[in-house]
């Protein structure tokens, strides 16, 4: 019989290759060494994220259909193609290609992990450890995140190139991961074999399952506030005058606050049930936009350090609320789908806060940010909060 359990530390390697990030903390200096300006950043990173809405949704059914081993290799394998891609290009059309084949490679990656874990756990009849493992898979990430954040620094000591060669090393090592991964009996009587049920699947997921749907949008808007939130750190480091050196370590910092938090994310939810973790997560993010957006100084450092914090608590909950929803069959599926609402959310709201951080202030954009992820996840969650169930 076998041992899917097995499957678990070659998702931590997947998950390592994709967090283990060194290029994050210099590629805007990278790219203005290429001759690029902000506006042409920005339209790079909105055509990354076309690119994933683009796929994200059909690598779930991929997943489904075809198998989470299978997407999850081809995904590890287009993650790497685009950093070797990167390493030797130059110039804002080259990286539009990589950026396309990056985001490809994620969606891929992205909903098939998660549903393998799951998967793997129901095939071994221990599901009720999905939170932990999930929290400590993300906590292995954002380590990992941290880690490179210094290691980035001191590659891009040598050239701002370096990092990336490095990069392509790394996101290779899930390749071998994903190919000895075991593939687990889906618990099912029927797959997803047409676009038209699969559009049949996610149109009643919305209309006739209001926990999956509750759990789907809570996620959504909460994985939107998080990845804008990441979006306004490098701003809010530049606006109180932190020396560019520092920046690495502070990045480091707070993803290391994520880590921890992810680790025991599955404790606070025991402790406090659905209800009060759900109002917890929140408000305490909220109060993180608020913060960040009233002390723009060296105190307020205190408000990024709450919400990463939270933020690691929130991510492994949320997510297993949503399979606890789901049939085994549609799980990648619907976990894309999560992943495609906060790339469709993301796209719309992040432009705006950016024109505002330019033209305005960038307190007002983090108020802004803050009211919309208050006013959205509590319509979202009422009828939870309302029900009071555990």
């Amino acid at each position: 019989m076998a041992n899917f359990s097995k499957n678990i530390p070659r998702l931590y390697l997947v998950k390592i290759s994709k967090w283990f990030n060194m290029v994050m903390p210099i590629v805007v200096l990278f790219y203005q060494s290429n001759n690029m300006g902000m506006h042409e950043i920005f339209v790079l990173k909105a055509i990354y994220s076309i690119a994933i809405v683009f796929m994200e949704i059909p690598s779930g059914w991929m997943a489904d259909v075809w198998g989470r081993k299978k997407t999850l290799i081809l995904g590890s394998i287009l993650g790497s193609a685009g950093f070797l891609l990167y390493s030797f290009s130059y110039g804002f059309w080259a990286f539009v290609i990589a950026e396309i084949i990056l985001g490809i490679g994620h969606s891929f990656v992205s909903g098939a992990d998660s549903a393998m874990l799951f998967d793997s756990l129901k095939a071994d009849n221990k599901t009720e450890k999905y939170i932990r493992e999930e929290g400590r898979i993300t906590s292995v990430g954002n380590f990992a995140e941290a880690i490179a954040g210094v290691v980035g620094g001191f590659l891009a000591a040598i050239s701002l190139r370096t990092p990336f060669y490095f990069q392509f090393a790394v996101a290779a090592i899930a390749i071998p991961a994903a190919l000895t991964m075991i593939e687990p009996k889906i618990h099912s009587t029927e797959h997803v074999h047409s676009i038209k049920k699969l559009v049949n699947n996610i149109r009643n997921t919305f209309v006739s399952n209001q926990n999956l749907r509750i759990s789907i949008l809570l996620s959504s808007v909460t994985g939107t506030a998080t990845l804008t939130f990441a979006w306004f750190v490098q701003p809010f480091f530049k606006a109180i005058e932190l020396p560019v050196e520092f920046f690495g370590i502070f990045w480091t910092a707070l993803n290391l606050t994520v880590g921890v938090s992810s680790v025991f994310a599955y404790k606070v939810e025991e402790f406090l049930g659905r209800k009060w973790s759900i109002l917890m997560v929140i408000l305490l993010l909220s109060a993180g936009y608020f913060l960040a957006g009233i002390e723009i100084s060296y105190w307020g450092l205190a408000s990024l350090f709450l919400f990463y914090l939270v933020r690691g608590v929130a991510t492994p909950i949320f997510k297993n609320y949503i399979n606890q929803y789901t049939e085994s069959d549609v799980r990648a599926t619907i976990l894309s789908v999560r992943n495609f609402i906060i790339r469709i959310a993301f796209a719309g709201i992040g432009p705006l806060l950016g024109w505002i951080t330019d033209n305005v202030s960038l307190n007002k954009a983090f108020m802004l940010a803050g009211s919309i992820y208050l006013l959205s996840a509590l319509i979202v969650a009422l009828p939870w909060i309302k029900s009071g169930k555990h």
